[in-house]
Formats: structure tokens, sequence, C-alpha cells
């Protein structure tokens, strides 16, 4: 009688805990169907999250999680701050997330990408301690204290937030972004209706050009083209296009201040970038001047002064850089004359 009650017990524990791994299981399941739910209604798969789904998909969920959330604290107020960047962050994060999606068909259930904006969720920047924008956290399986066990992304990798973002995910999850697929520059309709109105203008630009009366049979349009890319290029203005820089930030101290010119290195201002660019530009026109122009001018007293102006104003635009570099770096760049 005593071996059947021990049986008994022994078959009502396995029940019960079949039970409650069946339960437990169901309600992960259930989690994540929610989740994927949610981020099938999002169009670019960046689920938006407030307080109440935080505690429903983090705080009230026992550990470990069958998954992670990428989180983006955002807040709309502050999306006029040029110096945050926030659109092109939001944007940024919101491409990785599509092409994280797209790449693994859908069927990922390990990393969710979501977002918390401010307004809505004060209790929830509380409970992860941010007190500034922008910020990215990771909430893993096992992380039970938002405050100490979620990874935060540093704040140097939100000046190419694409190629940080990626490198974070794979090296804190394990995980495989794949390669980013950038939206088109020009959608199908744009496509066609330019191929259309090229060929509709063809003959027109056919009959100009065999003529010779086109604007690209005008030398003054290629000597503006070429200042123009020696422009470009001097100004580091594709850096500035790559790199989504700035013209100018707000001082934090001072808001109705601007700052122009950023001290240290790895960052040129937009404005910063064309006043040097400005500067160099100046000394190739000079430059252009005194080998093109000068040396056919017949009046000996005329060509000194203009070589004279020439190599005052281009030593005075190129140690203006020099400052500049100098001020910006921290390393001085000494002149050095020729001893006797």
């Amino acid at each position: 009688m005593a071996i059947s009650y021990i049986h008994l017990f022994i078959l009502s524990f396995i029940s019960i805990s079949r039970f409650l791994v069946i339960s437990k299981a169901g309600a992960e399941s259930e989690l994540v169907a929610d989740l994927l739910t949610l981020q099938s209604q999002s169009e670019s798969g960046v689920i938006h999250l407030n307080d109440r789904t935080v505690s429903k998909f983090i705080t009230s969920t026992k550990i470990p999680r069958p998954y992670s959330l990428l989180i983006f604290f955002d807040a709309i107020p502050l999306h006029d701050k040029s110096d945050l960047r926030l659109p092109v962050l939001v944007h940024d994060f919101a491409l990785v997330a599509s092409s994280f999606i797209a790449n693994h068909n859908g069927s990922n259930t390990k990393l969710f990408f979501c977002d918390l904006e401010f307004r809505e969720s004060q209790s929830s920047f509380k409970l992860f301690d941010v007190n500034s924008l922008p910020n990215i956290y990771l909430v893993g399986p096992d992380a039970e204290s938002l405050k100490d066990d979620t990874e935060q992304m540093e704040q140097s990798g939100f000046t190419r937030l694409t190629e940080s973002l990626v490198e974070f995910i794979e090296s804190r999850t394990q995980l495989t972004v794949g390669p980013i697929h950038h939206p088109p520059i020009i959608s199908k309709k744009q496509m066609v209706l330019i191929i259309g109105f090229l060929l509709i203008w063809s003959p027109f630009a056919a009959r100009k050009i065999f003529a010779g009366e086109t604007m690209f049979h005008n030398p003054k349009i290629w000597l503006s083209g070429a200042i123009f890319v020696y422009f470009f290029s001097v100004s580091g203005a594709m850096h500035i296009i790559i790199r989504k820089m700035p013209m100018f930030l707000m001082d934090r101290e001072d808001p109705n201040k601007l700052i122009f010119f950023y001290r240290g290195t790895g960052i040129q201002l937009g404005l910063e970038g064309f006043m040097v660019g400005f500067l160099y530009t100046i000394v190739g026109l000079l430059l252009a001047v005194v080998t093109h122009v000068l040396v056919y001018v017949k009046d000996l007293k005329t060509k000194r002064i203009g070589m004279l102006f020439s190599i005052f104003v281009s030593f005075w635009a190129v140690k203006q850089v020099i400052f500049l570099d100098n001020w910006k770096t921290g390393y001085a760049i000494h002149g050095f004359w020729p001893s006797r």
C-alpha cells in the first residue's frame, strides 16, 4: 500500500512538472507570436513600445526570455535639435531593422527591434535610467534589472550608426545581420518618367549637339565646373555628405549661440569645411591667375604688384587653415626659415 502511494506521488509530481513546462512554453510562444504580430504591423519592422508593453514583454516576463529586444530611445520634441540628429538616427535604426528582417525572411524570433518615445514611456525611461539621447539598449534573455543587466551602445557609435549598430548586434547576440538594403534613390515610377522624357528629348538634343549649340560647348561652363570640383574636393563635402554632418551645432550652455567650428579630431561641421574649402579655392584661383593671366601682362610694375598680392593673400589663407588645424587637433605645425 505504501509503495502505491509513493508511485501515485511520483506520477502526480511528473504530471504537474509537465503541465508547468507546457504552460511556460505556451506563454513564451504567445509572447513571441505577439511580437511577430506587432513587427508585421510596422512598416520598417520596428515595434513601438510603451510602459504597458515594456511590462508585458520585459519586466513581467520570467527569465530567461526566448528573445532579445534592441530598444532605441527617442523623444519627438527633440527632433528639431540638429546636434542630436534624432530623425537621421531613427531612419538608420529602421533601415538596419528592415534589412535584418528581410535577410532572415521574417522568421527570426531571437531579436526584435523596438523604440520608446519619452512622452509616452517616462516610467520606462526611469527603469533604464536613460537621462540623455540618443541611446540604444540591448535587453538580453537573462536581463533582470533594466538598469544593471542591459547593454548600452557607446555614444561614439552614433556617428556611423548603421555600421556600428551591425557590429554591436553581431558581437552581443552572436546573430548575423546580413547586408543592409538601402532604398533606391529613384523609384520605378520616377525611372519610367525619366526614360520617357529622355526618349522624347533625345532628337532635339541630338540636333543641338551636332550644331554645337549646347551649354557644353561653352568654355565658361567647363571653367565653372572645374572650380566647383576643386572646391568640392578641398572642402571635405563628400565627408559631410557620407557622415551626414550638420552645418552647425547649438551651444548647450547658451541655446542662442551657434557653433561653427568643433574642437576635436574626426568631426568636421559643414560650414567649417566650406570655410576651409573657400580659403583653398582662393589660393587655387590666385595660382591660376599667376600662371595663366599675369604671364601675358606686359607692364612689369602691374605684374609685380599682382605677384606680391597673390603671395600675400595665399600666405594668409594657408596660415588660417594651419591655425584651424592646430586648434582642432592640438598638433602644432612650425615654420622654419632657412639659416645662413
